[in-house]
């Protein structure tokens, strides 16, 4: 045991070092964490692990808290005025790729049809992970990161039922397209139902400590999985719609349920894309080549294309947001994990399934990864000199050497009454906010604070504790605190 922990927490360490490195080589680093999970695996360390069904299984409960994440980190503000086309890539994109797919691969590798159209279904969808790591840094508008979030985090919902119905032995009946129907709308049904409950309890909750809201909130959006599972509708799309709906409720602790999120879904990536490169077979890989290049060029040059242009048809999308957007259907953990329920339920070719689309995430990951930002620019989406979306993230005060302390005004408090001038705080400290009835402002020197008042005060590390130590002696003595020989301290 105290091994296996120690092994773990290497790992983690050095797939964390990964992502700098990875940000100075331009690739990637969902590519370093399969990387690293090979070097553990048999052609290298020699550790064995072939277990497919406990891989799915690792593999879904990894997918749900990145989706979590995805949810929870996405504007409804940005997203928005792309609904309806979001929702077109993740239903008819799907549809049309999942044809275009199978008709190609079942003439191309000699496929029988229904093979062929799991190979469709298997690849049809793109990766929130990859997405969310790798386009939110490429510098396009929110009209084309928008609709292409949105795709991801929604599309996992109808392929994971293509997938099931076509890797299973029973016949596919007319009754097929109403029951993907009613899972993905039950589904999301379930994940707004559940997501504005819990962002209801969460705002009168009263709970102990600060990290507890966190922990409610993720605990929320498993919740919301398992109650679409139960109700036979898509858990994957009831747990992403609970994350939205939660995201931007108002929450309390806000920043800090985002960051623990965002923490939650950086562990799941690497455990993920360590675990599959795990279980990887490096000499079976070769065998897949020609087989995943036939797939990968069939998806990246006909299908695709296709089929966001006819998703896109109604919204009059321009042919170079339509170019963007079919290169950015990133390829990433997802496909690997669905590509391992044929193997699990033992369909002819499975095997082959794996392996070639193992081989297909990694090299779309690094054409496409890679190449993103040169596409954006020769296509004019990125205009230099134009103002991009300023990033907001409360740590960045630890890079400023600053601090964000509350204050919060209690009854027979000797700070009632006192002007802000007259708080006099030391050189490196000032009132940024306050809050009076659930309103906030600006706080001017001629503000006169009051009971129950809430303060936000930004201060440098080093005068955190002289500003401390000011204002519990204003809180005691009042504005003549000094003169009272009164210097804050216990």
């Amino acid at each position: 045991m105290t091994a296996v922990l120690g092994i773990g927490a290497a790992v983690l360490l050095l797939s964390v070092i990964a992502v700098r490195l990875s940000t100075r080589l331009g690739l990637p680093s969902l590519l370093l964490y399969l990387g690293i999970g090979v070097l553990l695996g048999e052609a290298v360390l020699g550790i064995q692990f072939e277990d497919a069904d406990l891989t799915r299984s690792l593999g879904t409960a990894a997918l749900v808290l990145i989706l979590t994440e995805g949810g929870l980190t996405t504007r409804w503000s940005a997203v928005k005025p792309s609904l309806g086309l979001g929702i077109a890539l993740s239903t008819v994109s799907v549809a049309v790729s999942i044809g275009v797919t199978g008709l190609a691969l079942h003439h191309l590798l000699g496929l029988d049809w229904r093979t062929a159209l799991l190979w469709g279904a298997v690849l049809s969808s793109t990766d929130a992970a990859a997405v969310f790591s790798v386009l939110r840094g490429v510098g396009v508008g929110k009209r084309l990161i928008g609709p292409l979030e949105l795709e991801s985090g929604i599309n996992d919902a109808p392929v994971y039922i293509a997938v099931v119905l076509l890797a299973s032995p029973d016949p596919i009946t007319w009754t097929a397209p109403l029951l993907m129907a009613y899972e993905l709308v039950a589904g999301a049904a379930v994940g707004i139902a559940l997501g504005w409950l819990g962002g209801f309890a969460l705002r009168r909750a009263a709970l102990p400590s600060t990290g507890l809201y966190p922990l409610a909130t993720v605990a929320v959006c498993l919740l919301a999985y398992t109650a679409g599972d139960l109700a036979h509708a898509s858990g994957f799309l009831a747990v992403y719609t609970a994350a939205l709906v939660l995201g931007n409720a108002r929450l309390p602790h806000r920043a800090d349920t985002l960051s623990f999120a965002e923490g939650l879904g950086w562990l799941a990536q690497i455990g993920l894309f360590v675990l599959l490169g795990l279980y990887a077979s490096p000499g079976r890989l070769l065998e897949a080549l020609v087989p995943a290049l036939v797939a990968g060029a069939v998806l990246v040059l006909l299908a695709r294309p296709l089929s966001v242009a006819v998703a896109a048809l109604p919204f009059k999308v321009p042919w170079r947001e339509q170019v963007f957007i079919s290169w950015s259907g990133l390829r990433g953990a997802v496909p690997i994990v669905f590509a391992l329920i044929p193997l699990i339920q033992q369909v002819p070719g499975a095997r082959q399934l794996v392996d070639a689309v193992f081989v297909l995430v990694i090299v779309l990951t690094v054409v496409q990864g890679t190449s993103l930002p040169w596409l954006a620019r020769w296509l004019k989406l990125v205009r230099s000199g134009e103002a991009q979306e300023v990033e907001v993230d409360s740590s960045v005060l630890d890079e400023l050497g600053a601090e964000l302390l509350q204050v919060r005004i209690q009854r027979g408090s000797k700070l009632h009454g006192v002007y802000l001038s007259e708080l006099r705080l030391p050189p490196g400290a000032s009132v940024s906010l306050v809050v009076r009835a659930d309103q906030g402002f600006t706080p001017q020197p001629t503000t006169r604070l009051q009971e129950h008042d809430q303060m936000l005060v930004v201060c440098t590390d080093t005068a955190r504790t002289a500003t401390e130590h000011r204002i519990r002696a204003v809180d005691r003595a009042g504005r003549f605190a000094r003169w009272k020989g009164d210097a804050g301290l216990p």
